[in-house]
């Protein structure tokens, strides 16, 4: 007598188990859904133009200045497509082409337009760059796979591709996943509300939900945490999970097309799933008889590959990063860290020296342009550093660290390196401003004046709205960067602009420094004494007799004037009888480009000279404090 299956049995046969695709079946939903996402971009655009129009949002006019490095004959085709006309006429046929994809057949025509879609859609990119999202890579990415499996007659070359979309579906979901789980919001769960309060993804009526019910949002935030982290589980024993996998995935967008506005993410990360599918099916199931595996071993063996490089590679950068300069020196601290030091001293030098403190996840290197102006158009002696844990220099340290170790260094530096009878000029900028700032109300009258290069205020997370709104993603953006470099993702780092822009000499040294994971975890360790330093701040800026030059950058004090009150306040502290106080804004300038951009860090220079120039007959430190003459351990 035949056993029939009880209702739960049944129940749970239909919701386990993989989702037989075959190959044809895969291509032919995959491109259908990557079509629909084209269409409803192309139409997006031909509603509403006005962003490439001058004033929008990608005016090439201005954007056009991000491709300058590339070589002629590329300027000259962006420009070719960023005539109004060509990309009007571009999109129409992308809306076209997508159309066409939407209808039924098998037509080899069908991969042209495919390939049609995901190369036009390249080719846009750089005029509509602020604005896209990541379904347009997505669905590029699927348009071109699909392209040249349609005009492939290999079954294996058209495998090949299905599994290269499907690794690239998985390796999506599990970097997304794990970026999350370093942010200590999603640990927690409190991200779900933070992003359903945003303006411009968040929801008023669901974020009100969470509020009322924050262990039901720190499920659902966890839920997705798993969902992505995991995502690769679909494969585990023949597919059986690949059924709730990839419905909870799909229900997942639907909610986040709902919710969050985003539509086109519905349609574009579905395109992938149909080869997910295909990919997930046990070899022997009849939907995928003949498929060749033979992608998922080469690519673990081209990640092991690039795992062995990557190691080697970064191997070979932290052994540049901590031999220093040719002629770096070292010295060693009363909390025995290891300080490398380059300068520019010599035995019958005189006048004050001009010792240069870089800020926090920075480095000496992006004082390039000020050392070579000041080197180059006065006779000052100058003093460039790592503090400790940066490029060469050895943090070793065993207790809590605080503000006050940095401080200490500087002043056991300035003590072991500049002769007893020359003052110095302490130059800091952002958080190397507020260390100079302490360390010369310690050294007294060692200090001829301070120059503030945008510099930090230790009231600025109270007062400063914007301050203390980026003091807290800075913590997340931190903590990412430095977990990411220590498992050898360095290798995958793009390029930051600030590199080229600085001095050529100076380049390939700040790379290899900002791609090790050393800088970035003694940038940690310093934001963590700096937030719980600043945010216990109280009371007013103790008195610095010393000259003072305060630089601001013009974005800095325009985007939040409370700034523009700080810096007056650090200059307020130095003023007093016989003392030179300047103030002055770099026009055009943001923080980082005060330093590393040519125009404006050689406006900042011209501006040091004439300070020191018109402090060098002010002896301006009068009556002040004995200073600190704490001896340190070693000089070598």
């Amino acid at each position: 007598m035949r056993r029939f299956p009880t209702p739960p049995k049944k129940l749970l046969a239909a919701l386990l188990g993989p989702v037989p695709v075959g190959r044809r079946q895969a291509i032919g939903l995959s491109e259908r859904l990557s079509a629909a996402t084209s269409l409803v971009s192309g139409l997006e655009f031909l509603s509403d133009r006005s962003q490439i129009r001058p004033g929008g949002l990608n005016d090439w006019s201005i954007n056009r200045e991000l491709y300058a490095d590339c070589s002629r004959p590329v300027r000259k085709a962006l420009d070719i497509l960023a005539h109004e006309r060509t990309t009007t006429a571009l999109y129409a046929a992308r809306v076209a082409a997508s159309a066409a994809l939407l209808l039924p057949g098998e037509g080899r025509w069908r991969g042209a337009a495919n390939l049609f879609l995901g190369l036009s859609g390249a080719a846009l990119y750089p005029h509509h760059r602020l604005g896209s999202d990541g379904s347009d890579q997505a669905s590029g990415m699927v348009q071109t796979a699909t392209g040249l499996a349609r005009l492939s007659t290999s079954p294996q070359t058209q495998d090949a591709l299905l599994w290269y979309v499907a690794l690239q579906s998985n390796l999506s979901y599990l970097v997304s996943g794990w970026v999350k789980l370093l942010g200590r919001d999603w640990r927690t769960g409190a991200a779900l509300g933070g992003v359903l309060r945003t303006r411009t993804y968040g929801e008023r009526h669901l974020w009100q939900l969470t509020r009322r019910h924050p262990r039901a949002a720190r499920a659902l935030a966890h839920g997705v945490l798993a969902l992505e982290c995991l995502f690769p589980v679909l494969y585990l024993r023949g597919g059986k999970l690949a059924r709730p996998v990839l419905a909870t995935t799909v229900s997942f967008h639907l909610a986040n097309g709902f919710v969050m506005g985003l539509g086109r993410f519905v349609t574009s990360f579905a395109a992938m799933h149909p080869m997910v599918a295909y990919t997930s099916t046990p070899a022997h199931h009849p939907a995928v008889a003949g498929r060749d595996d033979r992608a998922p071993r080469a690519a673990a063996l081209v990640l092991a590959g690039g795992v062995a490089l990557a190691g080697a590679l970064a191997t070979a950068r932290r052994l540049r990063v901590t031999d220093g300069w040719p002629g770096t020196e070292w010295v060693t601290t009363r909390h025995g860290n290891r300080l490398a030091y380059d300068t520019t001293l010599s035995a019958d030098g005189s006048g004050p020296v001009v010792v240069f403190v870089h800020g926090l996840t920075a480095l000496p290197e992006h004082f390039g342009w000020l050392t070579q102006t000041l080197r180059i158009r006065s006779a000052h002696e100058l003093l460039t550093y790592s503090r400790a844990g940066y490029g060469p220099s050895r943090y070793a340290g065993t207790r809590p660290y605080t503000l006050q170790e940095s401080v200490d260094d500087l002043v056991d530096l300035v003590a072991q390196t500049v002769p007893a009878h020359r003052q110095v000029v302490l130059a800091g900028h952002s958080l190397g401003g507020e260390l100079a700032r302490r360390a010369a109300v310690r050294l007294g009258d060692r200090v001829h004046a301070v120059v503030y290069l945008d510099s930090s205020h230790p009231a600025e997370l109270h007062r400063s709205e914007q301050q203390d709104e980026s003091a807290r993603r800075l913590t997340g953006a931190i903590r990412t960067f430095t977990n990411s470099l220590r498992m050898g993702m360095g290798v995958l780092l793009n390029r930051p602009s600030w590199v080229d822009n600085l001095p050529r000499p100076f380049r390939a040294r700040a790379l290899q420094q900002y791609a090790d994971a050393r800088m970035w975890q003694a940038g940690q360790r310093e934001w963590r004494a700096t937030e719980q330093d600043f945010r216990g701040h109280s009371g007013e800026l103790p008195p610095v007799a010393a000259h003072a030059l305060v630089l601001s950058a013009q974005h800095t004090v325009d985007r939040d004037p409370e700034q523009l009150l700080l810096h007056r306040e650090l200059a307020a502290a130095h003023r007093g009888a016989g003392r030179l106080v300047q103030e002055s804004v770099i026009e055009g300038a943001d923080h980082d480009s005060l330093l590393t951009r040519a125009e404006y860090a050689l406006q900042a220079g011209e501006r040091i000279l004439a300070f020191l120039d018109s402090t060098a007959h002010r002896p301006g430190t009068a009556g002040t404090a004995s200073p600190d003459r704490t001896p340190a351990r070693e000089v070598s």
